[in-house]
């Protein structure tokens, strides 16, 4: 994408990126423009204040930050900045069943929200951060009506084949 970015995808670590390359890949289908890049909380967490210092400046409008585990990233980084934040917990080879990183994004404490998706969310991380960017961007907001169109349509067709099936 030539556009500058204006959402920031970061994951605490690259074996995050299965999950979070569906919020990538549906951001790329609407054509938002986006950067992607792995800062963890505990091992960079100098990168990280920065990354979240800077963000509002260099033109990022919506953070998804994806973590398992303790899952600290989006906290630190909503902590940070006063860009919204959508954590997206991730079921890791570390965590309880992602009971854990569920529990670290979701209980934050007052004055610092995270949005949280499911578990391994990322898609709906990305649906969200296109949802945020659509209130003042009329081209956006046609093209995630689209979407939400297309997901009707997919239902009723679904509707329409189980009348033809045999049970």
């Amino acid at each position: 994408m030539d556009k500058k970015p204006t959402v920031a995808i970061v994951m605490g670590s690259t074996s995050d990126l299965p999950v979070m390359k569906e919020a990538a890949a549906f951001l790329k289908s609407m054509e938002v423009p986006f950067e992607l890049q792995a800062l963890s909380a505990h091992r960079v967490p100098e990168e990280v204040l920065r990354f979240a210092k800077e963000a509002a400046g260099r033109g990022i409008k919506v953070i998804i930050a994806g973590a398992g585990g303790a899952a600290h990233l989006p906290g630190v980084i909503a902590a940070m900045t006063p860009l919204p934040v959508i954590g997206v917990p991730i079921k890791s080879a570390n965590s309880i069943d992602g009971w854990d990183s569920v529990l670290s994004i979701l209980q934050m404490p007052s004055g610092i929200p995270v949005a949280t998706v499911a578990l391994n969310g990322a898609k709906n991380a990305g649906i969200l951060a296109l949802q945020i960017l659509a209130l003042c961007d009329t081209a956006l907001t046609d093209k995630l009506c689209a979407f939400k169109k297309d997901l009707a349509n997919k239902v009723l067709q679904a509707n329409e084949a189980l009348k033809n099936t045999e049970i």
